[in-house]
């Protein structure tokens, strides 16, 4: 009886510690968290806006202001051209960081008294961010950081009807600043899909900038712009996988 008792219990136990036998078929399925690899931009559809502050006696979208004005600009809605490749390295299962490049459309709309001021910049930039939670390829998590931006082309449209603009068109202008930090927080869900919130603390105008005529048009206006995106963080190329799982969800 003894003897019989001792067997059962060390079938318990075996059981106990190797459950696998009896779920072979999922565990095997365990995803692949790989170390490296390259992935496509976090940028596709973007929704931008901007904190506005006008000092008394500089221009507003449409004369001089009167007194301070703070306000929120108009929605801004721009899926061209956005664009980019991450490069991630996993340093676990749950940890992970990345870089890249990519190019991006970012701007705001101004309105006042049936006047719209429209600006925009392409921006090329580089992140910097780290990501947690399921490293597997295509998997939940969550990324935080930062990165800088370099505006390669402005372009200012003012109306008040759209038949009859004003623009300007001009490729490594000075009237923004030559680099734009930004911060980030966003989330990646399963098949790739991802949002990000972004925020530039620095002006998007050069305030010091001069017009052929010696005015400083953006003197006294500053401007931080505010970004949503929804993107796809899809892998484009990947290295040689490497299964951080422990050892026994590769049993058979």
């Amino acid at each position: 009886m003894l003897s019989a008792l001792a067997c059962c219990l060390l079938s318990s136990s075996s059981y106990a510690q190797y459950p696998q036998v009896h779920h072979t078929k999922y565990l095997l399925k365990a995803p692949t968290v790989r170390k490296f690899y390259v992935g496509s931009g976090l940028d596709a559809a973007i929704f931008s806006t901007a904190t506005i502050h006008h000092d008394a006696g500089t221009p507003e979208v449409n004369g001089i202001a009167n007194t301070n004005i703070n306000t929120l600009g108009i929605i801004r809605f721009t899926y061209a051209v956005n664009l980019g490749v991450t490069f991630n390295f996993n340093f676990s299962p749950h940890v992970g960081m990345f870089t890249g490049l990519d190019i991006k459309n970012i701007g705001y709309i101004e309105q006042s008294n049936g006047y719209t001021l429209k600006r925009r910049t392409y921006n090329v930039g580089v992140p910097l961010g780290f990501k947690f939670g399921n490293m597997a390829d295509n998997k939940c998590k969550v990324f935080l950081g930062g990165g800088i931006e370099a505006p390669i082309n402005y372009n200012e449209k003012f109306f008040h009807d759209r038949d009859n603009k004003k623009r300007i068109n001009e490729w490594f202008s000075d009237r923004t600043p030559q680099l734009m930090p930004y911060a980030f927080l966003g989330a990646s869900f399963n098949h790739g899909i991802s949002t990000k919130v972004q925020y530039y603390p620095n002006n998007f105008l050069n305030q010091n900038f001069k017009d052929d005529q010696g005015n400083m048009p953006n003197q006294g206006t500053v401007v931080n712009l505010i970004m949503f995106s929804i993107g796809f963080n899809m892998a484009v190329h990947v290295g040689h996988g490497n299964n951080h799982d422990h050892d026994h969800n590769n049993m058979k």
